[in-house]
Protein backbone atom coordinates (compact mmCIF):
# COMPACT_ATOMS: atom_id res chain seq x y z
CA UNK A 1 0.00 0.00 0.00
CA UNK A 2 3.27 2.28 -0.07
CA UNK A 3 2.57 3.90 -3.31
CA UNK A 4 -1.02 4.46 -2.37
CA UNK A 5 -0.19 6.29 1.26
CA UNK A 6 -0.80 9.48 -0.25
CA UNK A 7 -3.50 8.81 -3.02
CA UNK A 8 -6.51 11.14 -2.21
CA UNK A 9 -9.29 8.11 -2.34
CA UNK A 10 -6.99 5.57 -0.55
CA UNK A 11 -6.45 7.68 2.40
CA UNK A 12 -9.95 8.08 2.12
CA UNK A 13 -10.88 4.83 2.54
CA UNK A 14 -8.49 4.37 5.78
CA UNK A 15 -10.03 7.21 7.34
CA UNK A 16 -13.87 5.94 6.65
CA UNK A 17 -12.52 2.34 8.13
CA UNK A 18 -10.86 4.20 11.02
CA UNK A 19 -14.44 6.08 11.63
CA UNK A 20 -16.40 2.59 11.64
CA UNK A 21 -14.31 1.52 13.80
CA UNK A 22 -15.81 4.35 16.37
CA UNK A 23 -13.69 7.23 15.56
CA UNK A 24 -15.33 10.74 15.41
CA UNK A 25 -14.97 11.74 11.88
CA UNK A 26 -13.74 15.62 12.40
CA UNK A 27 -11.08 14.16 14.54
CA UNK A 28 -10.16 11.43 12.70
CA UNK A 29 -10.23 13.55 9.45
CA UNK A 30 -7.90 15.86 11.28
CA UNK A 31 -5.34 13.65 11.99
CA UNK A 32 -5.64 12.03 8.55
CA UNK A 33 -4.99 15.21 6.55
CA UNK A 34 -1.80 16.14 9.55
CA UNK A 35 -0.12 12.73 9.04
CA UNK A 36 -0.47 12.85 5.00
CA UNK A 37 1.74 14.79 2.51
CA UNK A 38 -0.65 15.63 -0.21
CA UNK A 39 0.13 17.28 -3.56
CA UNK A 40 -1.74 19.93 -3.47
CA UNK A 41 -4.88 20.99 -2.22
CA UNK A 42 -7.20 19.81 -4.45
CA UNK A 43 -6.09 16.33 -2.53
CA UNK A 44 -7.23 17.28 0.53
CA UNK A 45 -10.34 18.47 -0.67
CA UNK A 46 -11.09 15.45 -2.08
CA UNK A 47 -10.60 13.81 1.20
CA UNK A 48 -12.59 15.22 3.08
CA UNK A 49 -15.17 15.14 -0.04
CA UNK A 50 -15.76 11.79 0.10
CA UNK A 51 -15.01 11.11 4.15
CA UNK A 52 -18.07 13.37 4.24
CA UNK A 53 -20.00 12.59 1.78
CA UNK A 54 -19.91 8.96 2.04
CA UNK A 55 -20.88 9.25 5.57
CA UNK A 56 -23.91 11.23 4.36
CA UNK A 57 -25.34 9.24 1.71
CA UNK A 58 -24.00 5.89 3.65
CA UNK A 59 -28.00 4.12 3.44
CA UNK A 60 -28.98 5.71 0.01
CA UNK A 61 -25.27 4.48 -1.14
CA UNK A 62 -25.75 0.84 0.07
CA UNK A 63 -29.83 0.93 -1.31
CA UNK A 64 -27.97 2.20 -4.82
CA UNK A 65 -25.79 -1.43 -4.56
CA UNK A 66 -27.86 -3.20 -3.32
CA UNK A 67 -28.90 -5.61 -6.71
CA UNK A 68 -24.90 -5.39 -7.36
CA UNK A 69 -23.85 -7.76 -4.65
CA UNK A 70 -25.39 -10.99 -3.65
CA UNK A 71 -23.84 -11.41 -0.35
CA UNK A 72 -22.70 -8.18 1.50
CA UNK A 73 -22.55 -9.55 4.62
CA UNK A 74 -19.96 -11.60 3.35
CA UNK A 75 -17.88 -8.85 1.22
CA UNK A 76 -14.95 -7.32 3.67
CA UNK A 77 -16.05 -4.15 5.41
CA UNK A 78 -13.65 -1.83 3.37
CA UNK A 79 -14.65 -2.97 0.56
CA UNK A 80 -18.21 -2.06 0.83
CA UNK A 81 -16.85 1.18 1.72
CA UNK A 82 -14.69 1.48 -1.65
CA UNK A 83 -17.72 0.54 -3.29
CA UNK A 84 -19.68 3.31 -1.35
CA UNK A 85 -17.14 5.71 -2.05
CA UNK A 86 -16.69 4.76 -5.99
CA UNK A 87 -20.73 5.23 -6.12
CA UNK A 88 -20.36 8.18 -4.41
CA UNK A 89 -18.61 9.86 -6.89
CA UNK A 90 -20.56 8.35 -9.64
CA UNK A 91 -23.54 9.94 -8.28
CA UNK A 92 -22.59 13.46 -6.41
CA UNK A 93 -19.38 14.37 -7.90
CA UNK A 94 -19.54 15.26 -11.32
CA UNK A 95 -16.58 17.14 -12.39
CA UNK A 96 -15.05 13.48 -12.28
CA UNK A 97 -14.63 11.60 -15.04
CA UNK A 98 -16.20 7.41 -14.58
CA UNK A 99 -13.05 6.19 -16.41
CA UNK A 100 -10.87 8.49 -13.45
CA UNK A 101 -12.74 6.94 -10.35
CA UNK A 102 -12.73 3.29 -11.74
CA UNK A 103 -9.20 3.02 -12.82
CA UNK A 104 -8.67 4.29 -9.07
CA UNK A 105 -11.00 2.04 -7.56
CA UNK A 106 -9.39 -1.12 -9.39
CA UNK A 107 -6.00 0.16 -8.40
CA UNK A 108 -6.60 0.38 -4.47
CA UNK A 109 -9.19 -3.05 -4.82
CA UNK A 110 -5.53 -4.79 -6.08
CA UNK A 111 -2.84 -2.94 -3.77
CA UNK A 112 -4.78 -3.33 -0.84
CA UNK A 113 -6.40 -6.96 -1.45
CA UNK A 114 -6.30 -10.23 -3.16
CA UNK A 115 -7.07 -10.63 -7.05
CA UNK A 116 -10.80 -11.79 -5.97
CA UNK A 117 -11.39 -8.87 -4.51
CA UNK A 118 -10.29 -6.61 -7.78
CA UNK A 119 -12.32 -8.83 -9.71
CA UNK A 120 -15.44 -8.42 -7.41
CA UNK A 121 -15.17 -4.70 -7.51
CA UNK A 122 -14.30 -4.51 -11.09
CA UNK A 123 -17.72 -6.09 -12.08
CA UNK A 124 -19.67 -4.08 -9.52
CA UNK A 125 -18.73 -0.88 -10.57
CA UNK A 126 -18.94 -1.99 -14.69
CA UNK A 127 -22.61 -3.88 -14.04
CA UNK A 128 -23.71 -0.60 -12.26
CA UNK A 129 -22.31 1.87 -15.15
CA UNK A 130 -23.96 -0.47 -17.56
CA UNK A 131 -27.52 -0.36 -15.46
CA UNK A 132 -27.48 2.47 -13.42
CA UNK A 133 -29.14 2.55 -9.73
CA UNK A 134 -32.33 1.66 -8.90
CA UNK A 135 -35.54 4.07 -7.84
CA UNK A 136 -36.01 5.18 -4.30
CA UNK A 137 -39.58 5.28 -6.29
CA UNK A 138 -39.98 1.36 -5.28
CA UNK A 139 -40.00 2.34 -1.68
CA UNK A 140 -43.58 2.53 -0.37
CA UNK A 141 -43.62 3.50 3.09
CA UNK A 142 -42.46 6.98 3.64
CA UNK A 143 -40.68 6.13 6.62
CA UNK A 144 -38.46 4.13 5.05
CA UNK A 145 -38.29 5.84 2.00
CA UNK A 146 -36.85 9.27 3.84
CA UNK A 147 -34.69 6.68 5.65
CA UNK A 148 -32.90 5.86 2.35
CA UNK A 149 -33.06 9.17 0.21
CA UNK A 150 -31.34 11.44 3.35
CA UNK A 151 -29.58 8.72 4.81
CA UNK A 152 -30.87 8.94 8.50
CA UNK A 153 -31.64 5.38 10.22
CA UNK A 154 -35.62 5.33 10.54
CA UNK A 155 -36.28 5.67 14.03
CA UNK A 156 -34.76 9.33 13.92
CA UNK A 157 -36.81 9.46 11.47
CA UNK A 158 -40.09 8.25 12.36
CA UNK A 159 -39.15 10.54 16.07
CA UNK A 160 -39.32 13.99 13.59
CA UNK A 161 -42.21 12.85 11.46
CA UNK A 162 -44.23 12.39 14.71
CA UNK A 163 -42.79 15.61 16.08
CA UNK A 164 -42.63 18.02 13.27
CA UNK A 165 -44.64 16.49 10.32
CA UNK A 166 -43.80 15.39 6.82
CA UNK A 167 -43.17 18.49 5.32
CA UNK A 168 -40.94 19.75 8.60
CA UNK A 169 -39.04 16.42 8.82
CA UNK A 170 -37.93 16.57 4.83
CA UNK A 171 -36.55 20.08 5.24
CA UNK A 172 -34.66 19.00 8.07
CA UNK A 173 -33.63 15.89 5.94
CA UNK A 174 -32.81 17.98 3.23
CA UNK A 175 -30.58 20.37 5.32
CA UNK A 176 -28.23 18.18 7.10
CA UNK A 177 -26.59 16.82 4.06
CA UNK A 178 -25.44 19.99 2.93
CA UNK A 179 -22.21 21.31 3.52
CA UNK A 180 -21.53 23.10 7.44
CA UNK A 181 -20.32 26.36 7.55
CA UNK A 182 -17.20 27.62 9.45
CA UNK A 183 -18.31 29.78 12.42
CA UNK A 184 -15.97 31.50 14.82
CA UNK A 185 -16.85 33.76 17.89
CA UNK A 186 -15.27 37.06 18.64
CA UNK A 187 -13.20 37.51 21.99
CA UNK A 188 -14.97 41.14 22.56
CA UNK A 189 -13.57 40.83 26.13
CA UNK A 190 -10.42 41.08 25.52
CA UNK A 191 -9.98 42.22 21.36
CA UNK A 192 -11.66 45.02 19.43
CA UNK A 193 -14.44 43.58 16.63
CA UNK A 194 -12.09 45.66 13.75
CA UNK A 195 -8.69 44.42 15.15
CA UNK A 196 -10.21 40.50 14.47
CA UNK A 197 -11.82 40.40 11.66
CA UNK A 198 -8.57 42.24 10.04
CA UNK A 199 -6.67 39.50 11.64
CA UNK A 200 -8.43 37.01 9.71
CA UNK A 201 -8.35 39.35 6.44
CA UNK A 202 -4.81 39.16 6.81
CA UNK A 203 -4.76 35.65 7.01
CA UNK A 204 -6.76 35.34 3.88
CA UNK A 205 -10.10 34.44 5.08
CA UNK A 206 -13.53 36.29 3.94
CA UNK A 207 -15.66 37.50 7.06
CA UNK A 208 -19.21 38.13 7.38
CA UNK A 209 -21.20 38.93 10.43
CA UNK A 210 -23.69 36.00 11.46
CA UNK A 211 -27.06 36.77 11.12
CA UNK A 212 -27.75 34.49 14.49
CA UNK A 213 -25.28 34.96 17.55
CA UNK A 214 -24.08 38.91 18.35
CA UNK A 215 -20.68 37.71 18.61
CA UNK A 216 -20.57 35.31 15.66
CA UNK A 217 -18.94 35.70 12.43
CA UNK A 218 -19.07 33.37 9.50
CA UNK A 219 -15.91 32.20 7.41
CA UNK A 220 -14.59 30.61 4.57
CA UNK A 221 -11.70 30.89 2.16
CA UNK A 222 -8.17 30.89 3.59
CA UNK A 223 -6.46 27.75 4.53
CA UNK A 224 -6.07 26.23 8.49
CA UNK A 225 -8.11 28.34 10.43
CA UNK A 226 -6.71 26.68 13.97
CA UNK A 227 -3.41 27.91 13.03
CA UNK A 228 -4.03 31.49 12.20
CA UNK A 229 -2.93 34.48 13.54
CA UNK A 230 -6.48 35.28 14.99
CA UNK A 231 -6.96 31.75 16.40
CA UNK A 232 -3.07 31.39 18.41
CA UNK A 233 -3.78 35.02 20.11
CA UNK A 234 -7.02 34.23 21.79
CA UNK A 235 -9.16 36.37 19.24
CA UNK A 236 -11.22 33.76 18.25
CA UNK A 237 -12.96 30.32 19.07
CA UNK A 238 -14.16 27.65 16.42
CA UNK A 239 -17.89 27.64 17.58
CA UNK A 240 -21.58 27.12 15.98
CA UNK A 241 -23.43 29.78 15.59
CA UNK A 242 -26.31 27.67 17.86
CA UNK A 243 -23.92 27.42 20.26
CA UNK A 244 -23.47 30.66 21.01
CA UNK A 245 -27.00 31.20 21.21
CA UNK A 246 -26.88 28.95 24.87
CA UNK A 247 -24.75 31.85 26.86
CA UNK A 248 -26.37 34.82 25.31
CA UNK A 249 -29.69 33.26 27.02
CA UNK A 250 -28.17 33.31 30.01
CA UNK A 251 -28.68 36.83 30.82
CA UNK A 252 -25.70 37.37 32.28
CA UNK A 253 -24.15 40.54 33.79
CA UNK A 254 -20.32 41.63 34.53
CA UNK A 255 -19.05 40.64 37.87
CA UNK A 256 -21.68 37.31 38.23
CA UNK A 257 -20.55 34.17 39.24
CA UNK A 258 -21.69 31.45 37.20
CA UNK A 259 -21.28 27.38 37.46
CA UNK A 260 -20.91 25.34 34.29
CA UNK A 261 -21.56 21.57 35.11
CA UNK A 262 -21.00 19.97 31.86
CA UNK A 263 -18.45 22.18 30.31
CA UNK A 264 -16.13 20.42 27.76
CA UNK A 265 -14.24 21.18 25.58
CA UNK A 266 -15.24 24.93 27.06
CA UNK A 267 -16.59 26.64 24.01
CA UNK A 268 -19.67 28.19 26.33
CA UNK A 269 -17.47 28.01 29.41
CA UNK A 270 -15.03 30.46 27.74
CA UNK A 271 -18.10 32.83 26.45
CA UNK A 272 -19.59 32.81 29.94
CA UNK A 273 -16.04 34.03 30.77
CA UNK A 274 -16.30 37.22 28.31
CA UNK A 275 -19.92 38.09 29.74
CA UNK A 276 -18.96 38.12 33.33
CA UNK A 277 -15.93 39.68 32.42
CA UNK A 278 -12.78 39.84 34.89
CA UNK A 279 -14.43 40.57 38.43
CA UNK A 280 -17.20 37.33 37.63
CA UNK A 281 -16.03 33.85 37.90
CA UNK A 282 -16.66 30.93 36.38
CA UNK A 283 -16.18 27.40 38.07
CA UNK A 284 -16.51 24.75 35.09
CA UNK A 285 -16.74 21.23 36.13
CA UNK A 286 -16.95 18.01 33.80
CA UNK A 287 -16.62 14.04 35.09
CA UNK A 288 -12.83 13.42 33.31
CA UNK A 289 -9.64 14.63 33.51
CA UNK A 290 -8.82 15.17 29.74
CA UNK A 291 -11.95 16.91 29.05
CA UNK A 292 -11.34 19.24 31.80
CA UNK A 293 -7.54 19.83 30.10
CA UNK A 294 -9.62 21.10 26.91
CA UNK A 295 -11.50 23.72 29.34
CA UNK A 296 -8.61 25.13 31.02
CA UNK A 297 -6.42 24.92 26.95
CA UNK A 298 -9.25 27.39 25.93
CA UNK A 299 -9.61 29.39 28.89
CA UNK A 300 -5.61 30.00 28.68
CA UNK A 301 -5.51 30.63 24.69
CA UNK A 302 -8.51 32.84 25.14
CA UNK A 303 -6.58 35.06 28.08
CA UNK A 304 -9.81 34.25 30.40
CA UNK A 305 -8.27 31.79 32.53
CA UNK A 306 -7.70 33.74 35.56
CA UNK A 307 -12.00 34.09 35.05
CA UNK A 308 -12.58 30.32 34.44
CA UNK A 309 -11.61 27.69 37.52
CA UNK A 310 -11.84 24.24 36.37
CA UNK A 311 -12.92 21.30 38.54
CA UNK A 312 -12.84 17.61 37.59
CA UNK A 313 -16.26 16.56 39.29
CA UNK A 314 -19.23 14.48 38.63
CA UNK A 315 -22.41 16.44 37.63
CA UNK A 316 -25.06 14.01 38.86
CA UNK A 317 -23.22 14.26 42.44
CA UNK A 318 -22.69 18.64 43.01
CA UNK A 319 -23.79 19.42 46.23
CA UNK A 320 -23.54 22.82 47.92
CA UNK A 321 -21.07 22.50 50.52
CA UNK A 322 -19.04 21.80 47.51
CA UNK A 323 -18.79 25.05 46.43
CA UNK A 324 -19.14 27.33 49.46
CA UNK A 325 -23.03 28.38 48.25
CA UNK A 326 -25.12 28.78 45.50
CA UNK A 327 -25.15 30.41 41.82
CA UNK A 328 -27.01 32.86 40.39
CA UNK A 329 -26.11 31.35 37.20
CA UNK A 330 -25.93 27.37 36.38
CA UNK A 331 -25.61 26.56 32.71
CA UNK A 332 -26.86 22.08 31.91
CA UNK A 333 -25.34 21.70 28.39
CA UNK A 334 -26.67 18.35 29.26
CA UNK A 335 -25.07 15.06 27.73
CA UNK A 336 -27.23 14.42 24.72
CA UNK A 337 -27.53 12.19 21.43
CA UNK A 338 -26.19 15.12 19.33
CA UNK A 339 -28.79 14.46 16.49
CA UNK A 340 -28.95 18.33 15.93
CA UNK A 341 -25.50 17.79 14.27
CA UNK A 342 -25.94 15.40 11.91
CA UNK A 343 -24.23 17.61 9.16
CA UNK A 344 -21.54 18.48 11.19
CA UNK A 345 -20.83 14.83 12.60
CA UNK A 346 -22.56 12.14 10.03
CA UNK A 347 -21.19 9.43 11.43
CA UNK A 348 -24.36 10.37 14.51
CA UNK A 349 -27.10 9.40 12.77
CA UNK A 350 -26.01 5.34 12.54
CA UNK A 351 -24.43 5.57 15.62
CA UNK A 352 -27.00 5.92 18.41
CA UNK A 353 -30.32 3.92 18.78
CA UNK A 354 -34.02 4.90 20.45
CA UNK A 355 -32.89 3.67 24.04
CA UNK A 356 -30.01 5.92 24.25
CA UNK A 357 -32.36 8.85 24.36
CA UNK A 358 -34.12 7.55 27.26
CA UNK A 359 -31.40 6.94 29.25
CA UNK A 360 -29.79 10.07 28.16
CA UNK A 361 -32.92 11.51 29.65
CA UNK A 362 -32.58 9.89 33.08
CA UNK A 363 -28.93 11.05 33.18
CA UNK A 364 -30.03 14.90 31.84
CA UNK A 365 -32.87 14.93 35.06
CA UNK A 366 -30.24 13.52 37.28
CA UNK A 367 -27.86 16.49 36.86
CA UNK A 368 -31.06 19.23 36.24
CA UNK A 369 -31.99 17.52 40.06
CA UNK A 370 -28.18 17.82 41.29
CA UNK A 371 -27.62 21.22 39.88
CA UNK A 372 -31.31 22.80 41.13
CA UNK A 373 -30.04 22.49 45.00
CA UNK A 374 -27.48 24.98 43.76
CA UNK A 375 -29.66 28.03 41.75
CA UNK A 376 -30.12 30.64 44.70
CA UNK A 377 -33.62 32.37 44.80
CA UNK A 378 -34.65 33.85 42.08
CA UNK A 379 -31.81 32.62 40.04
CA UNK A 380 -31.79 31.05 36.81
CA UNK A 381 -30.56 27.54 35.81
CA UNK A 382 -30.87 27.45 31.95
CA UNK A 383 -30.77 23.51 29.94
CA UNK A 384 -29.41 23.09 26.63
CA UNK A 385 -28.26 20.64 24.44
CA UNK A 386 -27.55 19.76 21.10
CA UNK A 387 -29.87 17.44 19.60
CA UNK A 388 -33.81 18.25 18.17
CA UNK A 389 -35.64 15.44 19.96
CA UNK A 390 -38.33 15.91 21.90
CA UNK A 391 -37.24 12.80 24.53
CA UNK A 392 -34.10 15.14 25.40
CA UNK A 393 -35.78 18.39 25.32
CA UNK A 394 -39.13 18.91 26.39
CA UNK A 395 -39.54 16.04 28.06
CA UNK A 396 -36.77 15.91 30.33
CA UNK A 397 -37.84 20.09 31.00
CA UNK A 398 -41.48 18.94 31.84
CA UNK A 399 -40.66 15.88 34.03
CA UNK A 400 -38.27 18.31 35.80
CA UNK A 401 -41.05 20.71 36.47
CA UNK A 402 -43.24 18.36 37.64
CA UNK A 403 -41.04 16.95 40.51
CA UNK A 404 -39.40 20.98 41.22
CA UNK A 405 -42.53 23.22 41.70
CA UNK A 406 -40.02 26.24 43.11
CA UNK A 407 -39.45 26.36 39.22
CA UNK A 408 -40.69 27.99 36.07
CA UNK A 409 -40.10 28.11 32.26
CA UNK A 410 -39.26 31.72 31.31
CA UNK A 411 -38.84 32.84 27.52
CA UNK A 412 -35.40 32.35 26.03
CA UNK A 413 -34.52 35.72 24.23
CA UNK A 414 -31.14 36.37 22.27
CA UNK A 415 -29.56 38.89 21.13
CA UNK A 416 -30.43 39.48 17.73
CA UNK A 417 -34.05 38.05 19.22
CA UNK A 418 -33.98 34.76 17.19
CA UNK A 419 -37.48 33.71 16.08
CA UNK A 420 -38.93 35.77 19.13
CA UNK A 421 -41.94 35.63 17.35
CA UNK A 422 -43.04 32.29 18.49
CA UNK A 423 -45.09 31.37 20.80
CA UNK A 424 -43.35 28.56 22.89
CA UNK A 425 -41.20 30.08 25.99
CA UNK A 426 -37.94 27.58 25.32
CA UNK A 427 -35.98 27.58 22.10
CA UNK A 428 -35.65 25.03 19.53
CA UNK A 429 -32.79 25.75 16.36
CA UNK A 430 -33.61 23.20 13.79
CA UNK A 431 -30.99 22.23 11.32
CA UNK A 432 -32.87 23.87 8.53
CA UNK A 433 -33.63 27.50 10.17
CA UNK A 434 -30.60 29.30 9.21
CA UNK A 435 -28.36 26.15 8.10
CA UNK A 436 -26.52 25.62 11.54
CA UNK A 437 -26.36 22.76 14.28
CA UNK A 438 -29.88 21.86 15.65
CA UNK A 439 -29.88 23.51 19.65
CA UNK A 440 -32.38 23.49 22.65
CA UNK A 441 -32.09 25.80 24.78
CA UNK A 442 -34.60 26.15 27.85
CA UNK A 443 -34.29 29.08 30.90
CA UNK A 444 -36.21 27.68 34.18
CA UNK A 445 -36.51 30.52 37.06
CA UNK A 446 -36.21 29.59 40.86
CA UNK A 447 -39.19 31.51 42.11
CA UNK A 448 -39.63 30.14 45.59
Amino acid sequence: MTKMQNNARAVALETLNQIDQGSYSNLELNKTIADHEFKNDADRRLVTELVYGVLQHKLTLDFYLQPFLKKPSKVKPWVINLLRMSIYQFEYLDRIPEWAILNETIEIAKQKGHDGIRRLVTGVLRSYQREGHQSLDIIQDLTDRLSVQYSVEIWIVKALLDALGEEHTKSILESINQPSKLDVRMNLLKFGRENIVQALEDDGFEVEPSQVAAEGLVVSGGHDLSHSRAFDLGMITIQDESAMLVAEAMQLKSGEQVLDVCSAPGGKTTQIAQYVGDTGSVTALDIYEKRVALVKRNAKRMRLNRIVDTHVYDATKITESDFYGKFDHILVDAPCSGIGLLRRKPEIRYSKEISDTVSLQKLQLEILNAAADLVEDKGLLTYSTCTILKTENQETIKKFLEDHSDFELEKVTTKLKIKDDRESLDLNIYPDDFESDGFYIANLRKVR
